[in-house]
C-alpha cells in the first residue's frame, strides 16, 4: 500500500485527492494546505487529514484542526504530489529532498523541477523507480494523448496545433480575461516544446489565444502523417484509447458545453471528464489530418497522477496494467 500525501488543495490537488482515495493500493495520508478555508474545511468533513503548509498559527481558533506541518506529513508519506501554485512547487523541492520522499509535480513547474516530465502513454517505463517526475499541463497532456496514437499507427512528419485556452478555471473570479480573446504573447506558445519533453523527435508547433470561458480548452490539430490513412483508420487507431473519448456533431455534441454535459451525465465526481474528447467529423486529405479536440483542464491530468505514483512506487511495472487499474477505478472509458 503506497501512503501518498498531497501538498496543495485545489482545483487539481483535491481531485488527485479523491483519486488516490479510489485506488486499493494507495491510502492518502493526508493533504496540505497554507490557511483553514472553506476548501481545508471540506476536506476535514469528508474525513481528511489536514496539515499546515505554512504557519501553523493560522489554524488557531479554526474549526479545521491541523494534524501537524508539512514535514509532518511527509514523515508519513512514501510519496508526495505537489499542487500547489506555479513557481512554488520548485520552492518546496528542497523540503523534500530533506524529508527523503519521492515527489511528483504539476505542469506549471518547468521540466527541469524534475528532469522527468510524465505521460503513462509515452513514457511509464521511464519513471518506474524514479524520484521525481512531472505531469506536464493540462494541454501537453491532450496533445499527447491524441499525437501518440497517431506517431505510433502512422508516423508524423510534423503537427501543428491552435489552442482556444479557457479564460480561467470556474472558481478563479480574479482571472480573466472578461468578454476578449486574448492572444499568447509568445510566438510559438511553450505548448510544443513542453509536448518534446515527452515526444522529443516529433516536429510541432502551437500557438495559444485565451477565450471567456471557463469550461475547457478547444485545439484545432493539423498532422502530416509518414503514411496514408483514412478517417477510419484514424478513428480505429483512437478507440484503442480509453483515455480518448470519441464524440459527434451528429449526437448533438458541438461545443464544450455538451462534452461537460457527457461528464456529468456519468455521474462522476466534479462531474469531471479525465478523457480527451475527440470529434468525429475530421478530414483526411491524402496524409494530412485535421481534427478538434477539447480537454478538461480541471482533469485530464488526475489519472496520469495516479499511474506516475505507481510507476516511481514499483508497484506495477507493466504500464497497461496500471492504466487498466486506473481507469477502471475513475471509470474512464465509459463514453464510447
Amino acid at each position: 500500500m503506497i501512503k501518498v500525501g498531497v501538498n496543495g488543495y485545489g482545483v487539481i490537488g483535491k481531485r488527485v485527492a479523491y483519486a488516490v482515495s479510489r485506488q486499493d493500493d494507495m491510502q492518502l495520508i493526508g493533504i496540505a494546505k497554507q490557511s483553514p478555508d472553506y476548501k481545508a474545511k471540506l476536506a476535514r468533513r469528508r474525513g481528511i487529514s489536514v496539515y499546515s503548509s505554512g504557519n501553523p498559527d493560522a489554524f488557531k481558533g479554526s474549526e479545521v484542526k491541523a494534524s501537524g506541518t508539512l514535514r509532518d506529513l511527509l514523515g508519513s508519506v512514501d510519496i508526495i504530489v505537489d499542487t500547489t501554485p506555479e513557481g512554488v512547487g520548485e520552492e518546496n523541492k528542497k523540503i523534500y529532498e530533506e524529508a527523503g520522499v519521492k515527489a511528483i509535480w504539476q505542469g506549471g513547474e518547468d521540466h527541469s523541477v524534475a528532469g522527468l516530465s510524465f505521460n503513462a502513454y509515452v513514457n511509464y517505463s521511464s519513471a518506474i523507480g524514479a524520484r521525481y517526475s512531472r505531469v506536464v499541463s493540462c494541454n501537453t497532456t491532450g496533445l499527447v494523448r491524441t499525437l501518440f496514437p497517431l506517431q505510433k499507427e502512422f508516423g508524423i512528419k510534423s503537427a501543428s496545433a491552435v489552442l482556444v485556452r479557457r479564460g480561467a478555471d470556474p472558481s478563479e473570479t480574479k482571472k480573466g480575461p472578461i468578454n476578449a480573446l486574448e492572444v499568447d504573447k509568445h510566438l510559438p506558445s511553450h505548448h510544443g516544446a513542453d509536448v518534446n519533453t515527452l515526444m522529443p523527435s516529433l516536429k510541432i508547433s502551437t500557438v495559444a489565444i485565451k477565450a471567456s470561458t471557463t469550461l475547457m480548452h478547444l485545439h484545432a490539430i493539423t498532422v502530416d502523417l509518414e503514411k496514408e490513412a483514412s478517417t477510419e483508420d484514424v478513428l480505429r487507431a483512437f478507440s484503442q484509447y480509453r483515455r480518448i473519448a470519441l464524440v459527434s456533431i451528429k449526437e448533438g455534441i458541438s461545443s464544450t458545453a455538451q462534452v461537460m454535459d457527457i461528464a456529468r451525465e456519468l455521474g462522476r465526481g466534479d462531474g469531471d471528464m479525465y478523457e480527451i474528447a475527440v470529434w468525429k467529423e475530421m478530414t483526411m486529405d491524402a496524409k494530412r489530418l485535421q481534427y478538434f479536440q477539447a480537454v478538461h483542464q480541471e482533469a485530464d491530468v488526475v489519472p496520469e497522477n495516479i499511474d506516475a505514483i505507481r510507476a516511481m512506487c514499483g508497484i506495477e511495472k507493466d504500464p497497461q496494467r496500471s492504466i487498466d487499474k486506473t481507469d477502471a477505478n475513475l471509470h474512464i472509458g465509459e463514453y464510447k
